[in-house]
């Protein structure tokens, strides 16, 4: 990596955890609502990010299987729950997506071998379905009567931060193998890569101190 890619993935990682710092510290404005999950999410990611960077000091474990089996499932998972059973109210969307997204890993174990730094298959599902639920949910933002109030809502910045890091990087993670081959693209997307979920994270931050408690 570059010094400028260094740097900003030292940011990312500390957003992560500035932002798991702020979800804790406006706990009490949200316990008991299911907004209390989504602090346990970003605890979770900065643990498992800590694993990450730090894990194999300690123990032996696999990297990428890590985060290819357990730590994104559970990233598009949490979010098809906070979209489609939380704000859309369908629990049986979610149920669909869900299953959909994880029936992606079979045929992902057959045609992508075990070096692949992320399996292109069930990530670009997972994000497609992101997407759906994405302009979804930008579709009931614009159509609410209380629109012009919209700084207030946690789930504009929420969706705000996934179009920018999720959707924003699908294009990279799905065609990796291919823009790996040009260096200067490939250098430029993952800056926009690691810029994308420096911002993501401050926008969930921002969520917390901005978004009202109702919401």
């Amino acid at each position: 990596m570059s010094d400028f890619q260094r740097i900003a993935f030292e940011f990312m990682y500390w957003a992560e955890g500035i932002s798991a710092a702020v979800s804790l510290i406006f706990y009490s404005r949200i316990k008991d609502k299911y907004w209390e999950y989504f602090v346990f999410y970003l605890i979770f990611i900065f643990l498992s990010e800590s694993i990450g960077r730090w894990g194999g000091l300690f123990f032996e474990y696999n990297k990428q299987a890590f985060y290819n089996y357990f730590v994104i499932p559970v990233q598009f998972i949490f979010f098809y729950w906070l979209y489609a059973a939380r704000s859309f109210g369908k629990m049986n969307l979610f149920l669909i997506l869900s299953s959909v997204y994880l029936l992606s890993f079979i045929p992902s174990e057959f045609l992508y071998s075990e070096n692949k730094v992320m399996f292109s298959l069930n990530y670009t599902l997972g994000c497609l379905i992101l997407m759906i639920l994405v302009v979804m949910e930008y579709y009931k933002q614009i159509n609410d009567s209380d629109i012009l109030n919209f700084d207030k809502n946690r789930m504009f910045y929420i969706n705000l931060g996934v179009t920018l890091f999720y959707i924003g990087t699908l294009p990279f993670w799905t065609f990796l193998e291919l823009i790996k081959q040009y260096r200067e693209i490939f250098n430029i997307y993952f800056a926009y890569f690691l810029i994308s979920g420096i911002i993501m994270y401050m926008l969930f931050s921002i969520s917390f101190i901005w978004g009202k408690q109702s919401s």
